[in-house]
Protein backbone atom coordinates (compact mmCIF):
# COMPACT_ATOMS: atom_id res chain seq x y z
CA UNK A 1 0.00 0.00 0.00
CA UNK A 2 1.14 3.66 -1.29
CA UNK A 3 1.65 6.19 1.19
CA UNK A 4 -0.05 9.79 0.18
CA UNK A 5 -0.72 12.53 1.89
CA UNK A 6 -4.25 12.62 3.41
CA UNK A 7 -4.81 16.51 2.55
CA UNK A 8 -3.17 16.27 -0.97
CA UNK A 9 -5.43 12.73 -1.29
CA UNK A 10 -8.73 14.74 -0.22
CA UNK A 11 -7.60 17.76 -2.75
CA UNK A 12 -7.32 15.12 -5.38
CA UNK A 13 -10.57 13.62 -4.84
CA UNK A 14 -12.49 17.17 -4.95
CA UNK A 15 -10.32 17.99 -8.10
CA UNK A 16 -12.29 14.20 -9.46
CA UNK A 17 -15.63 15.63 -8.59
CA UNK A 18 -15.66 19.25 -9.33
CA UNK A 19 -13.80 18.87 -12.87
CA UNK A 20 -14.96 15.27 -14.07
CA UNK A 21 -18.14 14.30 -12.31
CA UNK A 22 -19.05 18.21 -13.12
CA UNK A 23 -21.09 18.24 -9.29
CA UNK A 24 -21.91 21.65 -7.99
CA UNK A 25 -20.07 23.86 -5.79
CA UNK A 26 -22.70 23.14 -3.25
CA UNK A 27 -22.60 19.33 -3.52
CA UNK A 28 -18.51 19.32 -3.98
CA UNK A 29 -18.65 21.65 -0.41
CA UNK A 30 -20.67 19.59 1.32
CA UNK A 31 -18.52 16.30 0.50
CA UNK A 32 -15.45 17.96 1.49
CA UNK A 33 -17.40 18.81 4.80
CA UNK A 34 -18.06 15.86 5.57
CA UNK A 35 -14.48 13.93 4.37
CA UNK A 36 -13.00 16.96 6.64
CA UNK A 37 -14.74 15.54 9.79
CA UNK A 38 -13.51 12.16 9.13
CA UNK A 39 -10.19 13.17 8.52
CA UNK A 40 -10.21 15.30 11.93
CA UNK A 41 -11.19 12.60 14.15
CA UNK A 42 -8.61 10.00 11.86
CA UNK A 43 -5.90 12.81 12.42
CA UNK A 44 -6.61 13.00 16.98
CA UNK A 45 -6.10 9.97 16.57
CA UNK A 46 -2.90 9.40 14.59
CA UNK A 47 -4.53 7.62 11.82
CA UNK A 48 -4.25 8.33 8.26
CA UNK A 49 -7.10 7.89 5.82
CA UNK A 50 -5.68 5.02 3.88
CA UNK A 51 -4.85 3.14 7.43
CA UNK A 52 -8.59 3.02 8.58
CA UNK A 53 -9.72 -0.01 9.91
CA UNK A 54 -13.65 -1.31 10.66
CA UNK A 55 -12.55 -0.52 14.45
CA UNK A 56 -12.08 3.07 13.41
CA UNK A 57 -15.22 3.33 11.60
CA UNK A 58 -17.50 2.14 14.43
CA UNK A 59 -15.83 4.63 16.44
CA UNK A 60 -16.59 7.28 14.16
CA UNK A 61 -20.20 5.86 13.57
CA UNK A 62 -20.65 6.16 17.70
CA UNK A 63 -19.30 9.57 17.79
CA UNK A 64 -21.80 10.84 15.66
CA UNK A 65 -24.73 9.21 17.13
CA UNK A 66 -23.27 10.50 20.72
CA UNK A 67 -23.07 14.15 19.14
CA UNK A 68 -26.54 13.29 18.33
CA UNK A 69 -26.38 13.36 14.60
CA UNK A 70 -29.90 12.74 12.86
CA UNK A 71 -29.87 9.04 11.18
CA UNK A 72 -30.57 10.92 7.61
CA UNK A 73 -27.15 12.94 8.42
CA UNK A 74 -25.39 9.87 9.35
CA UNK A 75 -26.60 8.23 5.99
CA UNK A 76 -25.70 11.42 4.50
CA UNK A 77 -21.77 11.40 5.60
CA UNK A 78 -21.49 7.60 5.44
CA UNK A 79 -22.08 8.06 1.49
CA UNK A 80 -20.21 10.77 0.85
CA UNK A 81 -17.41 8.99 2.71
CA UNK A 82 -18.28 5.50 0.20
CA UNK A 83 -17.80 7.69 -2.66
CA UNK A 84 -14.50 9.07 -1.50
CA UNK A 85 -13.21 5.64 -0.78
CA UNK A 86 -14.28 4.39 -3.87
CA UNK A 87 -11.96 6.94 -5.61
CA UNK A 88 -8.87 5.46 -3.32
CA UNK A 89 -9.48 2.22 -4.11
CA UNK A 90 -9.90 2.71 -8.04
CA UNK A 91 -6.10 4.51 -7.92
CA UNK A 92 -5.14 1.60 -5.63
CA UNK A 93 -4.23 3.20 -2.66
CA UNK A 94 -6.34 0.77 -0.42
CA UNK A 95 -7.44 -2.66 -1.27
CA UNK A 96 -10.78 -2.34 -0.60
CA UNK A 97 -13.70 0.40 0.53
CA UNK A 98 -14.38 -0.49 4.51
CA UNK A 99 -17.72 1.90 4.16
CA UNK A 100 -19.11 -0.61 1.32
CA UNK A 101 -20.28 -2.73 4.30
CA UNK A 102 -21.68 0.03 6.19
CA UNK A 103 -25.66 -0.63 5.93
CA UNK A 104 -27.56 2.39 7.13
CA UNK A 105 -31.17 1.79 6.11
CA UNK A 106 -33.50 5.43 5.92
CA UNK A 107 -36.28 5.42 8.06
CA UNK A 108 -39.49 4.65 6.03
CA UNK A 109 -42.45 7.09 5.84
CA UNK A 110 -40.64 10.28 6.00
CA UNK A 111 -42.96 12.85 3.98
CA UNK A 112 -41.48 15.92 2.32
CA UNK A 113 -42.86 19.14 3.73
CA UNK A 114 -45.30 21.07 1.83
CA UNK A 115 -47.67 23.96 1.99
CA UNK A 116 -51.04 23.13 1.89
CA UNK A 117 -53.77 25.99 -0.21
CA UNK A 118 -54.64 27.99 2.58
CA UNK A 119 -50.82 28.39 3.31
CA UNK A 120 -50.21 29.13 0.26
CA UNK A 121 -52.74 31.90 -0.11
CA UNK A 122 -51.11 33.52 3.04
CA UNK A 123 -47.69 33.31 2.22
CA UNK A 124 -48.61 35.50 -1.53
CA UNK A 125 -50.89 37.74 0.50
CA UNK A 126 -48.01 38.39 3.11
CA UNK A 127 -45.47 38.57 -0.16
CA UNK A 128 -47.89 41.43 -1.71
CA UNK A 129 -48.85 43.22 0.91
CA UNK A 130 -45.22 43.79 1.75
CA UNK A 131 -44.96 45.48 -1.12
CA UNK A 132 -43.55 49.10 -0.04
CA UNK A 133 -40.25 48.31 -0.05
CA UNK A 134 -37.42 47.86 -2.59
CA UNK A 135 -36.70 44.27 -1.76
CA UNK A 136 -39.99 43.37 -1.47
CA UNK A 137 -40.54 42.60 -4.96
CA UNK A 138 -37.77 40.37 -5.05
CA UNK A 139 -39.31 38.59 -2.54
CA UNK A 140 -42.38 38.20 -4.70
CA UNK A 141 -40.34 37.34 -7.37
CA UNK A 142 -38.30 34.56 -5.28
CA UNK A 143 -41.56 32.97 -3.91
CA UNK A 144 -43.47 32.88 -7.82
CA UNK A 145 -40.58 31.63 -9.29
CA UNK A 146 -39.66 29.09 -6.24
CA UNK A 147 -43.15 27.83 -6.75
CA UNK A 148 -44.08 28.38 -9.76
CA UNK A 149 -41.21 26.19 -11.37
CA UNK A 150 -40.30 23.77 -8.65
CA UNK A 151 -36.35 24.57 -9.13
CA UNK A 152 -33.73 24.15 -6.61
CA UNK A 153 -32.81 27.06 -4.59
CA UNK A 154 -29.28 26.98 -6.01
CA UNK A 155 -30.32 26.89 -9.41
CA UNK A 156 -32.69 30.11 -8.72
CA UNK A 157 -29.66 31.67 -7.08
CA UNK A 158 -27.42 31.18 -10.36
CA UNK A 159 -30.23 31.86 -12.70
CA UNK A 160 -29.38 34.57 -15.67
CA UNK A 161 -31.78 36.57 -17.93
CA UNK A 162 -29.89 34.87 -20.42
CA UNK A 163 -31.43 31.33 -19.15
CA UNK A 164 -35.20 32.66 -19.78
CA UNK A 165 -37.19 32.57 -23.31
CA UNK A 166 -39.68 35.13 -21.99
CA UNK A 167 -41.07 34.44 -25.91
CA UNK A 168 -41.70 30.91 -25.39
CA UNK A 169 -42.21 30.93 -21.59
CA UNK A 170 -39.50 28.19 -20.88
CA UNK A 171 -36.42 28.55 -18.47
CA UNK A 172 -33.24 26.88 -19.17
CA UNK A 173 -31.91 25.84 -15.96
CA UNK A 174 -28.77 23.79 -15.55
CA UNK A 175 -29.06 21.49 -12.45
CA UNK A 176 -27.03 18.75 -10.65
CA UNK A 177 -24.18 17.04 -12.45
CA UNK A 178 -24.28 20.03 -14.94
CA UNK A 179 -27.68 18.22 -16.22
CA UNK A 180 -29.42 20.49 -18.35
CA UNK A 181 -33.62 20.88 -18.53
CA UNK A 182 -36.61 23.23 -19.22
CA UNK A 183 -39.38 24.50 -16.96
CA UNK A 184 -42.37 26.53 -18.46
CA UNK A 185 -43.47 29.22 -16.86
CA UNK A 186 -46.92 31.26 -16.99
CA UNK A 187 -48.08 34.81 -16.72
CA UNK A 188 -47.96 35.08 -12.92
CA UNK A 189 -44.13 34.94 -12.89
CA UNK A 190 -43.91 36.87 -16.22
CA UNK A 191 -45.46 39.85 -13.93
CA UNK A 192 -43.64 39.15 -10.80
CA UNK A 193 -40.16 39.24 -12.65
CA UNK A 194 -41.07 42.21 -14.47
CA UNK A 195 -42.02 44.42 -11.23
CA UNK A 196 -39.10 43.60 -9.83
CA UNK A 197 -36.73 44.22 -12.36
CA UNK A 198 -38.18 48.07 -12.93
CA UNK A 199 -39.11 48.59 -8.89
CA UNK A 200 -35.83 46.30 -7.44
CA UNK A 201 -33.08 45.11 -9.19
CA UNK A 202 -32.58 48.16 -12.06
CA UNK A 203 -32.71 50.82 -9.01
CA UNK A 204 -29.71 48.20 -7.28
CA UNK A 205 -27.61 47.67 -9.94
CA UNK A 206 -27.31 51.57 -10.52
CA UNK A 207 -26.79 52.74 -7.31
CA UNK A 208 -24.24 49.96 -6.19
CA UNK A 209 -22.82 50.33 -10.56
CA UNK A 210 -23.14 46.42 -10.76
CA UNK A 211 -22.88 45.00 -14.21
CA UNK A 212 -24.02 41.23 -14.57
CA UNK A 213 -26.78 38.89 -15.84
CA UNK A 214 -27.92 37.29 -12.81
CA UNK A 215 -31.67 37.68 -12.37
CA UNK A 216 -31.63 37.95 -8.10
CA UNK A 217 -29.86 40.37 -6.36
CA UNK A 218 -29.13 41.09 -2.80
CA UNK A 219 -29.14 44.54 -1.39
CA UNK A 220 -26.27 45.43 -2.94
CA UNK A 221 -26.71 44.85 -6.45
CA UNK A 222 -24.69 41.54 -6.37
CA UNK A 223 -25.43 37.68 -6.89
CA UNK A 224 -27.52 36.49 -4.42
CA UNK A 225 -26.69 33.27 -2.44
CA UNK A 226 -29.10 30.48 -1.48
CA UNK A 227 -28.50 31.35 2.48
CA UNK A 228 -29.83 35.06 0.83
CA UNK A 229 -33.09 33.41 -0.66
CA UNK A 230 -33.92 31.46 2.47
CA UNK A 231 -33.50 34.83 4.26
CA UNK A 232 -36.15 36.63 1.88
CA UNK A 233 -38.49 33.58 2.69
CA UNK A 234 -38.19 33.96 6.49
CA UNK A 235 -38.63 38.26 5.43
CA UNK A 236 -42.27 36.92 3.60
CA UNK A 237 -43.54 34.58 6.80
CA UNK A 238 -43.06 37.34 9.14
CA UNK A 239 -46.13 39.52 7.40
CA UNK A 240 -48.25 36.76 7.71
CA UNK A 241 -50.14 34.85 10.76
CA UNK A 242 -48.37 31.38 9.77
CA UNK A 243 -46.92 29.64 12.73
CA UNK A 244 -44.95 26.96 10.46
CA UNK A 245 -41.17 27.51 9.50
CA UNK A 246 -40.12 27.86 5.91
CA UNK A 247 -37.42 26.87 3.49
CA UNK A 248 -37.02 27.39 0.28
CA UNK A 249 -37.16 23.62 -0.69
CA UNK A 250 -40.31 23.04 1.04
CA UNK A 251 -41.88 25.08 -2.16
CA UNK A 252 -40.13 22.81 -4.80
CA UNK A 253 -42.31 19.81 -2.63
CA UNK A 254 -45.29 21.73 -2.82
CA UNK A 255 -44.69 22.30 -6.22
CA UNK A 256 -44.54 18.53 -6.77
CA UNK A 257 -47.05 17.34 -4.79
CA UNK A 258 -49.56 19.91 -6.97
CA UNK A 259 -48.37 18.28 -9.46
CA UNK A 260 -49.35 14.82 -8.81
CA UNK A 261 -52.53 15.68 -7.17
CA UNK A 262 -53.98 17.26 -9.89
CA UNK A 263 -53.01 14.35 -12.42
CA UNK A 264 -49.61 15.04 -13.73
CA UNK A 265 -48.35 11.28 -14.32
CA UNK A 266 -44.53 10.98 -12.37
CA UNK A 267 -42.46 10.67 -15.26
CA UNK A 268 -42.99 14.23 -16.19
CA UNK A 269 -42.76 15.74 -12.50
CA UNK A 270 -39.63 13.79 -12.73
CA UNK A 271 -38.58 15.44 -15.55
CA UNK A 272 -39.44 18.77 -13.92
CA UNK A 273 -37.68 18.35 -11.08
CA UNK A 274 -34.50 17.10 -12.28
CA UNK A 275 -34.59 13.74 -10.79
CA UNK A 276 -31.89 11.08 -11.87
CA UNK A 277 -34.18 8.63 -10.60
CA UNK A 278 -37.75 7.73 -10.55
CA UNK A 279 -37.70 6.52 -7.11
CA UNK A 280 -36.32 9.93 -5.73
CA UNK A 281 -39.53 10.90 -7.03
CA UNK A 282 -42.04 8.95 -5.73
CA UNK A 283 -41.77 9.73 -2.21
CA UNK A 284 -44.30 12.51 -3.43
CA UNK A 285 -47.44 9.79 -4.35
CA UNK A 286 -47.03 8.81 -0.45
CA UNK A 287 -48.20 12.48 -0.06
CA UNK A 288 -50.74 12.78 -2.64
CA UNK A 289 -52.20 9.44 -0.94
CA UNK A 290 -52.28 10.74 2.23
CA UNK A 291 -54.15 13.87 1.08
CA UNK A 292 -56.66 11.33 -0.73
CA UNK A 293 -56.94 9.99 2.82
CA UNK A 294 -57.58 12.88 4.39
CA UNK A 295 -60.10 13.57 1.74
CA UNK A 296 -61.60 10.64 1.99
CA UNK A 297 -62.08 10.93 5.83
CA UNK A 298 -63.81 14.27 5.50
CA UNK A 299 -66.34 13.71 2.41
CA UNK A 300 -67.42 10.07 2.48
CA UNK A 301 -70.08 9.36 4.97
CA UNK A 302 -68.72 6.02 5.99
CA UNK A 303 -65.07 6.83 6.41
Amino acid sequence: MKKYDDKKLIDWFMDYIINERQYSQNTADAYKNDIDQFYFEMKSNDRHLIQVDNLDIETYLNNLRKNNDSRNTIIRKVSSLRSFYNFVMRNELVKENLFSFVNLKKHSGHLPRFFYQKELLALFKGAKDGQNKTLDYRNYALLEILYDTGMRVSECSNLTYNDIDFDNRIINVIGKGNKQRYLPFGNYLIKALKDYNINCRTPLMIKYHQEHDFVFVNQYGKNITSRGIEYAMNEIIKNTSLTTKIHPHMLRHTFATEMLNNGADLRTVQELLGHSSLSTTQIYTHVTNESLLKNYNRYFPRA
